[in-house]
């Protein structure tokens, strides 16, 4: 045990930043103002959030009639009656024109304002590019994002969403998520930037500020809302919206900083997880959403539920014993707006019943309402809420295109490439086969134009497959294709039949090399559950009697999460991760795989090489055992089939000259970091240099590594280029038992590509 050197308070408020905690005097006069005017009945109205559908033409509440078109009489009901404040989503679970989106929104904003003329505030999920707008410009989704490491690319992909978005007359994004995503078998992995803190917190940061900008009230600028505050992605099933157990400092440690960093750059909203911690519902926790997020962290904007997420503390949850009790739970605890999605009568009718019984207080509600009007007042919306579709000339431009094929292109991975066989010879004769060869769907994944991505094929037609762009690359004359095996596009997305594998091993003998395109069919959340995260039985038949004809074959992924191959990895020449990279992918795949785009991406996760070893990169010295031989032989090893960080190239970088500033520091200094990066190769490459941070022996049994710095270079042939790094307490500092932030004495490591220095903190 050693002794504890220096004691951090876990959040500095003199860290905040001034968009955060500096208060408009003239927006704050006039909420004040503007509150003091309105009824109880309008101030629930507020806090109450609804879906289209419940305000358009259709047979029922949740489905509406094509084309969509708002019904009157339900909008009044909603936004006069019940003086409902914010809508969410779209009709039918589908992608509009902007023509037909700021006809919709100009009508919502016109009745729903009121006898005091308050803008409805709208909002959307647009999470790689504005989700529900058509012809929009697509990115990878986060997960290759995160593998491009390239602050930059991240920075102007939300920039292009913001404006995008705010084109389509919607002024709030539900996105970026900020979840920590150590767990291949949850749906959703893919909508995050995987299993880093430091990797989540460097490019949440530059999303939200892509987002928001200076002003969100800008025409060009969106008010973001981090999600899923807490713990959302660890569940204990790996299952969606399933309890998770996470210890108090393990919570701090590795869950709270994206949203901190995040919070700290001025984010407007945050969506609340739709799970349990430790045994109680987020969405009804107040030591979560009060004492932590509101009083220690800070947040002074509007905190939203999830999707019915108040219902489903009496539903699912059991902790409320009717949908009044919940939603007495919910708002006492923290929540400012419910994403009540239908029944907002309900909601509203008991809202208003609890403040008049004493349950509620009506001074909780001021609170909400406050935040919920601060932000309408910030975007600007009590000016101008919806602006000119004339202002948006760059909408879907050539611009907006060719920064969506750089992220694709720097987001994918090479992850194995035996005897150099890539990149591929012109001439080359190719068999592209595979479920995912020729589908725009699973390029995309979910949130793509409809909430699982089942309608992208129609919607994204005239963007190329990988079959269509290795077919324009190579010549139609080079390239035959048979699938192999097929998606079902309806019910279990994910399921499969066999489309002609034997044809593919006839088709295979006349070529000279094999593109397999595996992976998985879009989903998310719930519907994409799974109980085996091996790739499937018929993906890895056709694998196997691909490679059994002797012919190279070149493995491309097209997945969300990290779909177990080791039952066919070795057998594969080459191996490439593609994550989902959005419409662009199919033609940034073909540039890498025929070299005219150098590779360089990198692992945002370990990619798992069993199912009952999935530990992460920065697992603990105890789980990074080898096997035992003898009469207790048992398997205990550390075995990824590649790891965090992991990617090559194809070119070749050498590392040299590891230098620290000094070998002995106090905890209060800073300790900076150098190395040289030659591109000792025959072309121009990018490298990601990544920095990693040991402290080798701690009270609490520390980390075998942690990421703590990257950059991405760029060097020709012969380059050489010096890249520094600076740490300091933060990087130097654990989370103890009682929830501060220390620095203990003792010998650190610091690692960068295969080489290593040690220092003292004293």
């Amino acid at each position: 045990m050693k002794k504890i050197l220096v004691t951090i308070p876990f959040i500095a408020l003199s860290l905040y930043s001034a968009a955060q905690q500096k208060i408009n005097p003239v927006i704050d006069q006039k909420v004040k103002t503007l509150l003091s005017k309105m009824t109880l009945e309008e101030k629930v109205g507020q806090m109450a959030q609804i879906t289209m559908d419940v305000i358009t033409n259709g047979k029922d509440r949740f489905s509406s009639y094509e084309p969509v078109a708002l019904n009157q009489q339900q909008l009044e009901h909603a936004l006069v009656k019940y003086k409902v404040g914010s809508v969410l989503n779209t009709a039918n679970n589908r992608a509009r024109t902007r023509e037909v989106w700021h006809q919709i929104i100009n009508k919502i904003q016109e009745t729903g304002k009121g006898r005091l003329n308050i803008p409805v505030l709208y909002g959307i999920d647009a999470i790689h590019g504005t989700t529900y707008t058509a012809d929009a410009t697509m990115f990878p989704q986060q997960i290759g994002q995160a593998a491009t490491r390239n602050r930059t690319l991240v920075y102007k992909g939300a920039e292009i969403t913001a404006y995008e978005t705010r084109a389509s007359a919607i002024p709030w994004n539900f996105s970026p998520v900020l979840d920590l995503a150590p767990d291949p078998r949850f749906p959703r992995q893919w909508e995050t930037f995987g299993e880093d803190t430091y990797l989540i917190s460097e490019l949440g940061l530059q999303m939200v500020k892509g987002f928001e900008g200076d002003n969100i009230a800008d025409p060009y600028r969106v008010a973001s809302c981090l999600k899923h505050f807490l713990g959302y992605q660890v569940s204990v099933s790996g299952k969606d919206r399933t309890p998770a157990y996470i210890p108090d400092h393990v919570l701090r440690d590795y869950h709270l900083p994206p949203f901190k960093a995040a919070i700290e750059a001025g984010a407007h909203s945050i969506m609340i997880n739709s799970g349990i911690v430790n045994g109680v519902p987020v969405h009804a926790n107040y030591n979560l959403l009060t004492k932590l997020l509101r009083e220690e962290l800070g947040f002074k904007g509007l905190i939203v539920t999830d999707w019915a997420d108040i219902e489903n503390l009496y539903a699912r949850d059991r902790v409320a014993k009717d949908h009044k009790e919940a939603i007495m739970l919910a708002i006492n605890a923290g929540i400012d707006m419910s994403m009540i999605a239908y029944d907002y009568e309900r909601f509203c009718d008991n809202l208003i019943a609890l403040v008049k019984e004493g349950k509620v207080k009506e001074s909780r509600i001021n609170d909400a309402v406050t935040n919920i009007l601060t932000l309408k007042y910030k975007l600007g919306l009590f000016e101008k809420a919806v602006h000119s579709l004339k202002q948006y000339p760059k909408f879907a431009s050539k611009e907006f295109e060719q920064a969506a094929y750089q992220t694709a292109a720097e987001s994918i991975t090479l992850l194995k490439n035996t005897n150099n066989q890539l990149p591929l010879k012109k001439g080359v004769k190719l068999l592209v086969t595979g479920p995912n060869a020729n589908s725009m769907r699973t390029l995309n994944g979910g949130w793509t134009y409809s909430w699982q991505g089942e309608k992208v094929e129609e919607f994204a037609a005239k963007y190329n497959t990988i079959l269509e762009a290795v077919t324009l690359k190579a010549g139609k004359e080079n390239v035959s294709f048979v699938e192999g095996v097929t998606y079902k596009m309806d019910g279990k997305y994910y399921e499969e039949f066999e489309n002609g594998i034997e044809s593919a091993i006839e088709k295979a003998k006349n070529v000279d090399a094999i593109i397999l395109c595996l992976g998985e069919n879009s989903y998310t959340e719930s519907p994409g559950n799974l109980s085996d995260l091996y790739i499937s039985d018929l993906q890895t038949q056709l694998a196997l009697k691909l490679a059994a004809t002797g012919k190279p074959v070149i493995l491309v992924l097209n997945e969300g999460r990290p779909r177990l191959i080791s039952k066919f990895e070795a057998q594969m020449t080459g191996v490439l991760q593609t994550y989902l990279p959005g419409n662009f992918g199919g033609d940034a795949l073909a540039d890498i795989l025929f070299g005219e785009v150098n590779p360089s991406g990198k692992l945002p996760y370990n990619y798992p090489r069993y199912p009952n070893s999935l530990v992460g990169y920065n697992h603990k010295p105890a789980e990074n055992r080898t096997v035992m031989e003898g009469v207790y032989n048992y398997d205990a090893e550390y075995n990824p089939q590649y790891e965090f960080g992991f990617g090559l190239s194809y070119t070749n970088f050498k590392y040299e000259n590891l230098k620290l500033s000094a070998e002995k520091i106090s905890a209060n200094q800073e300790l900076t970091v150098s190395i040289e990066i030659t591109n000792s190769g025959n072309r121009e490459g990018k490298e990601v240099v990544e920095l990693y941070l040991s402290d080798l022996y701690a009270s609490l049994t520390p980390d075998s590594k942690r990421l703590r710095g990257f950059e991405k270079i760029n060097l020709k042939p012969g380059e050489k280029q010096t890249v520094t790094f600076k740490l300091n307490k933060n990087d130097f500092s654990f989370t103890h038992l009682d929830n501060k932030a220390v620095v203990e004495p003792g010998e650190f490591s610091v690692k960068i590509g295969s080489l290593s220095k040690n220092f003292f903190i004293e």
